[in-house]
């Protein structure tokens, strides 16, 4: 009798529950999940986003949540430590890496390395104070609302670690290659999230696209004067800047009420009521330059749409010069200087970057002196050099005979 009761225990085995629709992280090890939800016990115990609270794979590029569901999330991997034997015998342990999935259709090709996190980190800490001039950065956009934008978001995400790895190389000179290497591969990312969302601008969006479309022309400068390639003309005809530029202004026109409202909302910064003694006679020399120019171009131009697209244009520099000045005497430059400086090649119109493109000379001579106003963004590591780089590229576009009336641009640039 005894025998027989030992042998039914023998055969008996303890029932159990057999998980066949575990979660995907169980089944990738190979261990019972015990399919709890929102999370199974054994995702809580290793730290790690069970599936099971997520509704999508994230394999879509959506710039914001589903009025219902879950909000996107990004999904870190645990972090792996291995132990490893020093040359001396001694352990030491060191880090394989944290990886987290981005919510992209390319995702097998991204993620977020650890020399990812510490560009994220640099960014937050102090590449953002370099994009805007902070006391008038009320609602605290580049610092706290871009790195947020950039977890649901991808191409904000990937062109502000962009802009960082720039930022770093300019302060380390002997690591630029290396952290340049990092700001085009999150450019390419970012460049290529932003194109799949496009066509589906709305109102939900056209803030985060509109960003993404500021960053990367922030990172075009960034990247630093390029042989050939001189903002608005190219040796080759259009600039690559120019068409980043132009794909800002499609944005805008489309969507401009709904992209300047909430945080985004221009807020007026204080005016001077005049300008320095010392100012004052360095923009009247300029503005005397102008008007030189202005009249050479009414006496030399045979054909009218030129002339009346030349003379605006020094018109509207003039203006640009004096609120450009009027900063300056308030003590700004550098950052502070970009939406008008760089506001004046925003308002041209398309006939006359045609004519920049085409390398009319007096287009050319224009914009020589629009290129001194570079010189007073030098402070900012995004505009460095540009200013040499300019002039050069318009002194070697213009004919010999034309030179002269670039001279004065020539001469304040590279005093």
């Amino acid at each position: 009798m005894e025998g027989t009761t030992m042998q039914n225990k023998i055969r008996s085995r303890r029932t159990h529950h057999k998980s066949r629709s575990g979660c995907k992280n169980c089944k990738r090890r190979r261990v019972k999940c015990d399919e709890k939800k929102p999370s199974c016990t054994n995702c809580l115990q290793h730290s790690v986003e069970c599936d099971f609270g997520i509704a999508s794979d994230w394999t879509s590029v959506s710039p914001s949540p589903p009025a219902s569901g879950p909000r996107q999330q990004y999904r870190f991997k645990q972090s792996k430590f291995q132990t490893a034997l020093s040359s001396k015998g001694e352990q030491k342990a060191s880090s394989i890496g944290v990886q987290c999935d981005l919510p992209l259709d390319y995702s097998s090709n991204s993620g977020i390395s650890m020399a990812d996190l510490q560009l994220y980190h640099h960014y937050i800490t102090s590449t953002y104070k370099t994009l805007t001039y902070e006391p008038e950065d009320v609602h605290r956009v580049y610092q706290t609302h871009l790195p947020q934008w950039g977890f649901t978001f991808p191409s904000v995400l990937h062109l502000i670690l962009a802009i960082s790895a720039l930022h770093l190389g300019s302060k380390q000179p002997d690591q630029r290659d290396q952290y340049v290497r990092q700001a085009d591969d999150h450019f390419t990312f970012g460049v290529r999230s932003v194109t799949f969302v496009l066509s589906r601008l709305s109102s939900e969006n056209c803030q985060m696209i509109y960003i993404s479309a500021v960053l990367i022309c922030l990172v075009y400068f960034g990247h630093g004067p390029t042989p050939g390639e001189y903002i608005v003309f190219s040796e080759t005809g259009k600039a690559e800047w120019l068409v980043l530029m132009r794909g800002v202004r499609s944005i805008l026109e489309s969507r401009r009420e709904e992209i300047f409202t909430g945080i985004l909302e221009p807020v007026p910064g204080p005016r001077a009521d005049t300008i320095g003694p010392d100012l004052l006679a360095e923009l009247v020399q300029h503005k005397q330059h102008i008007i030189g120019v202005k009249h050479f171009i009414e006496l030399h131009t045979v054909d009218q749409d030129t002339r009346d697209l030349c003379i605006s244009a020094c018109m509207n520099l003039m203006t640009t010069f004096e609120d450009v000045y009027e900063q300056r005497t308030l003590g700004r430059d550098g950052i502070c200087l970009m939406a008008a400086i760089i506001g004046w090649i925003y308002r041209l119109p398309e006939t006359f970057i045609i004519h920049l493109e085409d390398k009319h000379p007096f287009a050319l001579i224009v914009l020589a002196h629009w290129s001194i106003l570079l010189r007073y963004m030098q402070t900012s590591w995004l505009m460095v050099g540009w200013d040499k780089h300019v002039i050069s590229g318009i002194r070697t576009s213009l004919r010999e005979d034309f030179h002269m009336w670039i001279d004065w641009p020539w001469d304040v640039i590279h005093a």
